[in-house]
C-alpha cells in the first residue's frame, strides 16, 4: 500500500513538471516571455584631429599620427581618429577654435599659438628662462599646473592634455650676427609667445606664422630671423639653407609642451574605459616624443654643422637684457587677471623649490662629464 502511494505521488509530480515545461515552451513560442537577445555591439566613435603641423612632419606631425594609431589599437577600433594636417581642414592657427566649436573633437598644437584668444595659454607652452622639461611635467602633473590649465580652457569647452615635449629648443636662425643689443633694433623675426614679446621690448619686430611658412619668409627676406624648434625639425625644413647663423641657448623656450585639445562635450560622451585609453595614450605619446627629440637632435645637429650651419652663442649682454625684459613681460601678463597671477606665482614658487636639487644634480653632471 505504501509503495502504491509513493509511486502515485511521484507520477503526479512528474506529470505536473512536464505540464509546466510544456506551458513554458508555449509561452516562449507565443512571445509572452521573449528569449534573451544577444548583447548589443559596443558603440563606436569616429573622431577628427586637426593639427598645427604639416602632414607627417617629423616629431610633431608623426607624433599626432602615432597617438591616433595607438588609440585605435588600444580601443580595438571603438575609438578611431583621423588626423588632418595644417590647412587640410582648418589653418594651423585655428586649431583651438575648431575644437572649441566642435568642428573637430581633437586638436594637436602648442598653447601659445592661441594667445590672441586665450592670453593665459602662453604659460602652458613655455616661459622664457623658465622651467625645464622635467620640471614643467612635474608642475603640471604633481603641482597645480593642470588645474590652472583646465580652468583657463573651460570657458571655451576645451579640455587640455599634455601630449609631448620637444625639450629645450635652439635660439633660432639669423641672417645677421647678434653681437650687441643694438643688433636687435629693427630685426624682423618670427617668434611666437612670450619670447616674441620680450624681443619686441628690445626693439625687434616680431611676427607669428606657421612653421610651414618660415623657410620662404627667411629666404625671401620677409623676415631676418626665426626660431622654430631644434635641429631635428630645423633640418627637416632645410632652414640652414635660408639662414647662416644658428643661435643658442633657447632662452625663449627652455622646454615646449605640446597639447592635445579635446572638445569637452565629445570627451563627456565617451564611456569611462575609452576616456582612460585616450588619457593613457596621451601620456605614452609624451614619452615617445621626448625620446624622439633627444635622439634625433643629436644626429641632426651634426648634419647641420657638416652642411654649413654656423653655431653662435648669444652674448651675455643680450641674454641679460632678455632675462630682465622677460621678468617685466611675465609680471605684466600675471597682472592681466587673477588667474594669471595665481599661475605665475605657482610656477615661480615651484621653480625656486626644485632649483637647489638640480643645482647639485643635473647641473653638476653636465659641468663635469
Amino acid at each position: 500500500m505504501k509503495r502504491r502511494h509513493l509511486f502515485g505521488a511521484a507520477a503526479a509530480l512528474l506529470a505536473a513538471l512536464g505540464l509546466a515545461g510544456c506551458n513554458d515552451e508555449k509561452k516562449v513560442e507565443s512571445g509572452a516571455e521573449p528569449q534573451a537577445t544577444a548583447s548589443e555591439a559596443p558603440k563606436t566613435f569616429n573622431w577628427k584631429m586637426v593639427t598645427a603641423w604639416p602632414k607627417n612632419y617629423p616629431g610633431l606631425g608623426t607624433a599626432a599620427q602615432r597617438l591616433a594609431d595607438r588609440v585605435n589599437t588600444m580601443s580595438d577600433g571603438r575609438l578611431t581618429i583621423k588626423v588632418y594636417a595644417a590647412g587640410e581642414l582648418v589653418p594651423a592657427l585655428e586649431v583651438f577654435d575648431a575644437v572649441s566649436r566642435g568642428t573637430a573633437e581633437l586638436g594637436h598644437g602648442a598653447a601659445y599659438y592661441w594667445k590672441g584668444k586665450v592670453p593665459t595659454a602662453q604659460f602652458f607652452t613655455s616661459v622664457p628662462f623658465g622651467l625645464s622639461t622635467s620640471e614643467m611635467n612635474a608642475w603640471l602633473t604633481r603641482g597645480d599646473g593642470q588645474k590652472f590649465w583646465d580652468e583657463a580652457y573651460a570657458p571655451y569647452g576645451v579640455k587640455p592634455m599634455v601630449v609631448g615635449n620637444t625639450g629645450m629648443q635652439m635660439g633660432g636662425w639669423y641672417n645677421k650676427e647678434i653681437n650687441s643689443l643694438a643688433d636687435l633694433q629693427g630685426l624682423k623675426i618670427r617668434m611666437p609667445g612670450l619670447g616674441g614679446e620680450v624681443l619686441s621690448r628690445l626693439g625687434a619686430t616680431t611676427v607669428n606664422m606657421p612653421g610651414g611658412e618660415v623657410f620662404t619668409a627667411l629666404q625671401t627676406g620677409a623676415i631676418d630671423a626665426s626660431d622654430w624648434v631644434s635641429p631635428y625639425n630645423d633640418l627637416a625644413f632645410g632652414l640652414h639653407k635660408a639662414a647662416k647663423y644658428y643661435y643658442y641657448p633657447g632662452w625663449q623656450e627652455p622646454q615646449a609642451v605640446l597639447e592635445l585639445l579635446v572638445n569637452q562635450k565629445a570627451l563627456d560622451s565617451l564611456p569611462e574605459d575609452l576616456r582612460a585609453i585616450l588619457t593613457e595614450a596621451a601620456l605614452a605619446a609624451s614619452r615617445d616624443m621626448l625620446d624622439d627629440y633627444v635622439y634625433n637632435n643629436a644626429m641632426a645637429l651634426d648634419q647641420l654643422k657638416q652642411q654649413g650651419a654656423e653655431l653662435k652663442r648669444f652674448p651675455d649682454e643680450v641674454l641679460n637684457a632678455m632675462r630682465e625684459q622677460a621678468d617685466v613681460v611675465l609680471g605684466e601678463l600675471a597682472a592681466q587677471s587673477e588667474l594669471n597671477g595665481r599661475i605665475w606665482a605657482s610656477m615661480k614658487a615651484f621653480q625656486a623649490q626644485v632649483k637647489p636639487m638640480h643645482e647639485i644634480s643635473e647641473k653638476e653632471l653636465y659641468n663635469w662629464r
